[in-house]
């Protein structure tokens, strides 16, 4: 009986050891599969993400390939770029209600900032994040937990700066540092949608204060190059009379 015991254990131990295993190396599909299909849905665009991470003994993590595509009408390949991110998350509380995210570390994004007629991408980025926000968003997909963020920060990003409207030129600026704290510290936590709203308005802001004088700047050059061009026009087109009135003076 107590051989049968301890073979019972040792199997019910081998059986969780197994288990652990396939979990940790099944986690990173979870996310990546998680974010490629919550992410369509609270900004409207595409999503995707090469890979993705996570112990569930130790709760930290890391994400990579990170690509937010554009809304409908802006001709630039991506809205969004990053390279990696790592995060900590409390490990119990993933099976509560609300989940606990001591931190996440996105490092050198690179944001895509195209103007045109109808505004900026990241705002229109923005105004489907707010839509899906107020909708419920991603918890129409399912989603019923919620989200703690005890800090986020946002380091070493860029902006390409896409101006429709100034014949195509580009530059790239700086995008100032991000911090965030406490995020869906209350009862109720904060879903995911109201998450990334909160980050897309804090980068949103960033990034148009950012490339207001750059982009003012880019205007100005091409409103100097244009003038010149049409100082050289009509100073051509004044030599040409001058020629075509001293062709009629010699006859």
């Amino acid at each position: 009986m107590k051989k049968l015991l301890l073979k019972l254990i040792v199997g019910l131990i081998v059986l969780l050891v197994v288990a652990a295993v396939v979990l940790y190396f099944s986690l990173g599909s979870i996310v990546k599969k998680g974010v490629e299909t919550v992410g369509p849905q609270v900004t409207k665009v595409s999503v995707t993400l090469d890979s993705a991470g996570v112990s569930p003994l130790t709760g930290s993590g890391t994400i990579k390939g990170l690509v937010v595509g554009n809304p409908e009408g802006f001709k630039t390949e991506s809205a969004i770029r990053l390279g990696e991110a790592s995060l900590a998350v409390d490990a119990m509380s993933v099976f509560s209600d609300k989940v606990r995210v001591k931190s996440v570390n996105i490092v050198g994004p690179e944001i895509t900032y195209e103007t045109a007629f109808k505004g900026s991408n990241l705002t229109k980025l923005l105004e489907n994040v707010e839509a899906s926000a107020g909708a419920g968003g991603a918890e129409s997909g399912g989603a019923s937990k919620k989200l703690q963020v005890d800090e986020l920060s946002i380091t070493g990003g860029k902006i390409h700066l896409s101006a429709t409207l100034l014949g195509g030129q580009a530059m790239t600026v700086p995008l100032p540092d991000i911090h965030l704290k406490d995020l869906g510290t209350g009862e109720a936590g904060i879903t995911p949608a109201e998450l990334v709203q909160k980050v897309m308005k804090e980068v949103t802001s960033s990034a148009t204060k950012a490339v207001a004088e750059p982009l003012a700047k880019l205007g100005k050059n091409v409103g100097e190059a244009v003038e010149k061009a049409g100082e050289a026009v009509t100073d051509s087109a004044k030599k040409a009379t001058e020629g075509v009135k001293s062709l009629f003076k010699r006859k």
